[in-house]
């Protein structure tokens, strides 16, 4: 039973923290003009979709593990029909430019100003174009492609009922893949590559912003559910009677002032002097009231600490638990950084940790309950955040840097030295996800 309840955990966990990295992508990929044509979470065939009136195709896919944007123009972002395809095509009659006007007439203009070299366009254009022997078109006609044109002069001709023929494909028309998934066409002026360098730099920015936002929001929820937010004082929050603190006579709300006579004068201080203790008793002073008293406490041991029973009193008000959630942000984004400059410095596979072990942690935080599993998705997602960030052209880091490249250089990197870039990138990403993933079995088996 806890097995299945650490899967359903994994799997929730790790689909929402994808999710919103996927949609900080898409969010600022449609406010930079580039068309998505898909949102897809987890990977396989598809068991929901929605298209969007903006023709964003969302999917929801078999295998909970990973998503991903697809825009326009991005990566192997292609449509490629093979000469002598069969297809069918949903037609409209081309529209009376006489009776438009205004932004209809000029967008419309488009559909009927490019002539074939050798076959005159027909009057009718484009709205669908199916290449799936599983989809079927009502009053479709059949016809097997020659060439075709999607992306500048928009256009599609072939063979049809035995006759040679050339259509207008509509600027927003969609084509159904051969796998019933039906997409945007993508043309020039709403791929990637045509947006602005600051479009794209926000859009690769905008998947590790939405991590770091949601580790944000998830660290706030915590605090609430906590009830507060730990102060740095030495006032003693709870102390259950089952441990030596209580049974000695301290109690919630008194203010500890020294230990073995060593002042403290903040939570942190207090921590330190505890953990110098070596005898079997403690001394502590503290002020209850108007009054100043002493104890004497023997302390528990627990994995080699000396342990009094103490917590840290919490701070309530609602700004303090907002304040909160953003220092707990702030130290977990430090602490990470920290821990991933270390590595650089003294690589070790031992210090990171792929699939296997972040289903371990997601076991250990389940059976927390609901507080560790959202400490855990927050911990998880800043640090999906800052990973993304390094410069390795396979991560939206790297894309970041060829973006910056980009706009030193005042022209694109060419499409082929930027796919052997990216290629690299991947194949270093594959090999290291294996090499960790390997190193974590070995670990587990090892335990």
């Amino acid at each position: 039973m806890q097995l299945i309840i650490n899967i359903l955990v994994f799997i929730i966990v790790f689909g929402i923290i994808v999710a919103i990295h996927e949609y900080g992508h898409l969010f600022f990929a449609k406010r930079s003009g580039i068309l998505v044509r898909e949102y897809a979470i987890g990977m396989g065939p598809k068991i929901f979709t929605h298209r969007g009136k903006d023709g964003t195709l969302y999917t929801i896919r078999i295998l909970p593990v990973g998503g991903y944007v697809r825009m326009a123009g991005w990566g192997d972002d292609t449509t490629e029909i093979k000469k002598g395809q069969s297809a069918t095509l949903s037609v409209e009659a081309l529209p009376d430019m006489a009776a438009q006007s205004g932004s209809e007439k000029n967008k419309s203009s488009k559909l009927i100003t490019l002539q074939g070299d050798t076959l005159p366009m027909e009057k009718e254009f484009i709205r669908r174009i199916n290449l799936s022997e599983h989809v079927t078109l009502e009053n479709a006609i059949p016809i097997q492609v020659t060439d075709y044109d999607f992306e500048k002069d928009l256009y599609i001709e072939g063979e049809v009922f035995g006759e040679k023929k050339r259509f207008v494909v509509d600027h927003n028309a969609t084509i159904i893949e051969e796998d019933g998934t039906e997409l945007r066409i993508a043309p020039l002026d709403v791929q990637y590559q045509s947006a602005s360098i600051l479009g794209k730099i926000i859009t690769n920015f905008g998947g590790p912003l939405n991590n770091f936002i949601l580790g944000l929001v998830a660290f706030i929820v915590l605090v609430f559910i906590q009830g507060g937010v730990p102060s740095n004082t030495t006032v003693v929050g709870t102390t259950p009677k089952d441990m030596p603190a209580y049974q000695a006579g301290l109690r919630s709300g008194d203010e500890i002032l020294k230990i073995n006579n060593i002042k403290v004068s903040n939570w942190t201080e207090l921590v330190t002097e505890m953990s110098k203790v070596k005898s079997n008793e403690v001394n502590v002073q503290f002020s209850r009231g108007n009054q100043t008293k002493e104890l004497a406490i023997v302390p528990k041991k627990s994995n080699g600490l000396v342990v009094i029973g103490i917590t840290q009193q919490l701070k309530t008000g609602f700004v303090d638990k907002i304040v909160g959630g953003f220092s707990q942000t702030w130290s977990a984004m430090t602490l990470i950084s920290r821990a991933l400059g270390d590595l650089f410095a003294h690589p070790n596979l031992n210090k990171l940790g792929g699939p296997v072990a972040i289903f371990q942690e997601t076991g250990q935080a389940a059976r927390t309950g609901i507080a560790g599993i959202i400490s855990f998705l927050a911990l998880l997602s800043i640090n999906l955040g800052i990973v993304n960030l390094i410069p390795i052209p396979a991560l939206d880091g790297g894309k970041i840097l060829l973006n910056l490249l980009e706009a030193i250089r005042r022209k694109p990197l060419k499409p082929e030295h930027e796919q052997i870039v990216t290629f690299v990138g991947v194949v270093f990403m594959i090999a290291l996800m294996l090499a960790v993933t390997w190193n974590d079995i070995m670990r587990f088996i090892g335990h």
